[in-house]
């Protein structure tokens, strides 16, 4: 019993310095494994390790001299790389609490105003995609398109997004703190990871995005079909019912953590 004390007494540092460092490398590897840059990484550090442990074991001196240079190189590299991913990182990093300020009623009623809207867009097949505003403020993409400042209301935006009209191709943004239409016709960054469904559209992609690099969530209506989506954090839920919308929308809206599945490889 006193060996065991003085061990943990002399190391229980160590044991702290390991739980961190493996959180921390897990952790990593679940945000960026999805990746477009995560095949690449791969190839590198494989390839780095591989050079590493041949020059060491045939004492080739020139190569071992490259390598430590190159580790520099290939630092500037891997940020480069995932520079998409570093932003939204950061992004989240910055945000803030901004839905812990607006009451429960309140909540409720935009969520049932958000989802009569796009289930009439959804029954009537209008292709729509639609960004609410959380902590990050959207307002370099707002300037992408054209600034209106309207209540959302379900006449406006089936307006906006009927096929007639110029804007109709383009994201809406709307600020959930005042309920209006900040602007429409809005383009939204395109998600570039590698997706296993080659069917997923611009506007699946363009939310997918927006969603990536800010904390915002997005909505979209398939114009095909009329089925509705929703991303959050860039990953895609498809063809949910009016049910799993209300408790999906609910949950986010309230700033409650929903874990996503450990296989979702930015599965849409």
């Amino acid at each position: 019993m006193e060996a065991t004390t003085q061990f943990l007494s002399l190391h229980w540092r160590h044991a702290i310095e390991i739980i961190i460092l493996w959180g921390i490398i897990f952790n990593t590897y679940r945000y960026f494994r999805a990746t477009r840059g995560a095949r690449i990484f791969t190839a590198l550090v494989g390839f780095y390790i591989g050079m590493t442990l041949l020059s060491g074991w045939l004492d080739l001196t020139v190569i071992g001299w490259l390598l430590k240079y190159v580790s520099v190189i290939l630092a500037i590299a891997l940020i480069i790389i995932f520079q998409p991913e570093l932003r939204r990182a950061l992004a989240e990093l910055g945000s803030h609490r901004f839905f812990s300020s607006i009451n429960e009623r309140a909540r409720a009623e935009f969520a049932d105003r958000l989802i009569e809207i796009v289930e009439s867009l959804s029954r009537k097949r209008v292709g729509a995609l639609i960004a609410i505003e959380r902590g990050i403020d959207l307002k370099q993409y707002l300037e992408t398109g054209t600034e209106m400042d309207c209540l959302f209301t379900p006449e406006i935006v089936y307006t906006v997004f009927y096929s007639g009209t110029t804007l109709h191709d383009g994201g809406m943004i709307v600020r959930i703190g005042d309920e209006r239409i900040a602007g429409a016709g809005c383009v939204f960054p395109l998600n570039q990871r590698e997706l296993s469904d080659q069917s997923i559209g611009l506007r699946h992609r363009a939310s997918m995005g927006i969603t990536e690099e800010s904390d915002a969530i997005a909505l979209v209506v398939s114009e095909e079909t009329g089925a509705i989506s929703v991303s959050i954090g860039g990953k895609l839920e498809r063809n949910l019912s009016e049910t799993e919308l209300r408790e999906r929308l609910n949950g986010l809206l309230s700033n409650q953590e929903i874990e996503e599945e450990e296989d979702e490889d930015g599965e849409d």
